[in-house]
């Protein structure tokens, strides 16, 4: 789980470079500060990975329920950061705009939470239908699920949208599974 390495890199390199070019005026405030808070836990994690990512292990049976508020928040790299930031950048800047900021705020929090609940839920599964107990000690962190739920919200708000992914035109009500498929292979954990 120890991928990410300290201080400025490439990744966040690009990622304040895209910022600077959307201009931090043109950013909604909510949009703003979580980039930032991602940003900043980046740069200052409060823990190692291996004592935020979140796990049926670690945070059911050992009670560690503070990961849940944790793990969204870190990054295992700059890369990973990066992707998830990007995608943060255009969707809070669609949504924020249209829900305003505090219900976007309010979002944010929840998925963020709920998320962290919905994957502890799937990987319980995946142990009792493949009957592997190794499934429990899957460890994740990143703001990946929460960006597929935001994608879901934003596909309802503008249906009938294409999206490009990888240069590929798609339909944006599939665009956001294939979009998790990429973050996946991409940043696996």
């Amino acid at each position: 789980m120890e991928r990410r390495q300290r201080g400025v890199s490439a990744g966040l390199l690009l990622l304040l470079y895209q910022i600077s070019q959307v201009g931090l005026q043109n950013i909604p405030s909510v949009t703003l500060g979580v980039l930032v808070l991602n940003i900043f836990l980046f740069l200052n994690p409060l823990r190692p990975l291996s004592e935020v990512c979140l796990s049926v292990n670690e945070a059911v049976y050992r009670k560690n329920w503070q990961r849940l508020l944790l793990a969204p928040f870190h990054h295992a790299d700059d890369w990973h950061l990066y992707y998830n930031m990007i995608s943060m950048l255009w969707k809070g800047i669609m949504l924020e705009r249209k829900l305003k900021s505090i219900w976007f705020a309010y979002i944010i929090a929840v998925f963020s939470v709920l998320i962290g609940v919905v994957y502890m839920v799937l990987e319980l599964l995946v142990v009792i239908i493949l009957d592997d107990p190794s499934y429990e000690m899957n460890c994740g962190v990143g703001f990946s699920g929460v960006l597929f739920a935001l994608k879901v919200l934003n596909n309802y708000y503008n249906p009938g949208r294409v999206s490009s992914v990888f240069g590929l035109p798609i339909s944006s009500k599939y665009a956001c599974w294939v979009e998790l498929l990429a973050i996946h292979f991409i940043s696996p954990g």
